[in-house]
């Protein structure tokens, strides 16, 4: 197969392009950002349906791999820039796709739209705009799509991992925290996690399968308690981790969430419903069984600065 990358430099693009080439496709790239490896340099979240088409001609399948950070906070109202963000480019991509004749074609989401067919409850769109629009961009983007290219979205917990200098973009504080000497602190709940490897293994088998499936990915199901003490002995540096009590962590959110609201300012994940979340078991259902320790070692190596 050829198979274009939306977004091909980055943690899960990177891997998706070694994976496809390891298995003998051709794949060309494209980014918004000049980066080794990169073919087209194009913001596909502004490009036309017009500018688009050119770049898909020839290709058999696409991938969407870019990403909104969901906790930025952003003046009110924020649901036509998340919109535009997150819905508005798959639907011009999967359109031109379909007007080129691909086949094939995968969307990298969350798995809060797993936990949103498994829980709805939860209100989770209603209460949180990021879910919203990720709901609204696998259910639009496959209408764009239309029968004929049928659109894989896989459902992406916390990728662990490493693309050369990229890294997921919550590493970083982790890090600092897990070698700081500041106390460590986990609440109840807990969260699924993959590799970034594991990802792409399961975007390209989608693309060889012409899968139109809403696919949940996950190595292990991990407490927040495992994942930061296994972050902590990543770094070289292992300690107790303590609970931190659910109401004192209620109470946090709330707050953040009020200073938010003074601020006139939301996030997409909104910080007055996120201790919904946060201290639940957010797990996936089956699991890969892959070790996830080594991902764990690329993000936090032991001994760095």
């Amino acid at each position: 197969m050829r198979i274009l990358v939306v977004g091909g430099s980055g943690l899960i693009g990177a891997h998706v392009v070694d994976v496809l080439r390891g298995r003998g496709h051709t794949v060309t790239t494209v980014a918004r950002t000049a980066q080794p490896g990169v073919d087209h340099l194009l913001d596909v979240g502004s490009a036309s349906i017009e500018h688009l088409r050119p770049l898909l001609a020839g290709h058999d399948g696409v991938v969407y791999a870019t990403r909104t950070d969901e906790q930025r906070p952003l003046p009110k109202p924020i649901y036509a820039e998340f919109r535009s963000d997150n819905v508005d480019p798959v639907v011009r991509l999967f359109t031109a796709a379909r007007l080129e004749g691909l086949t094939r074609g995968v969307v990298m989401g969350s798995y809060y739209t797993y936990f949103d067919r498994l829980h709805p409850q939860w209100r989770l769109a209603e209460r949180h705009t990021y879910i919203r629009c990720r709901l609204e961009q696998a259910r639009e983007g496959r209408a764009a799509a239309g029968d004929g290219l049928p659109v894989a979205v896989l459902e992406l917990p916390f990728v662990f991992g490493r693309a050369g200098g990229r890294l997921p973009n919550w590493a970083g504080p982790l890090d600092r925290w897990a070698r700081s000497r500041t106390p460590l602190l986990a609440p109840t709940g807990g969260s699924a996690a993959a590799s970034a490897h594991s990802v792409a293994e399961v975007a390209v088998d989608a693309l060889e399968q012409a899968s139109g499936a809403d696919l949940p990915v996950a190595d292990e199901n991990l407490s927040w308690h495992d994942m930061i003490a296994r972050i902590a002995d990543a770094v070289g540096r292992p300690r107790r981790v303590r609970r931190l009590p659910s109401g004192a962590a209620k109470a946090a959110l709330r707050l953040g969430g009020a200073l938010q609201s003074l601020g006139r300012k939301e996030s997409g994940i909104n910080p007055t419903y996120l201790a919904d979340l946060l201290l639940a078991d957010l797990f996936i259902e089956p699991t890969s069984g892959r070790p996830l320790d080594p991902a764990l070692r690329e993000t936090f190596p032991s001994g760095a600065a």
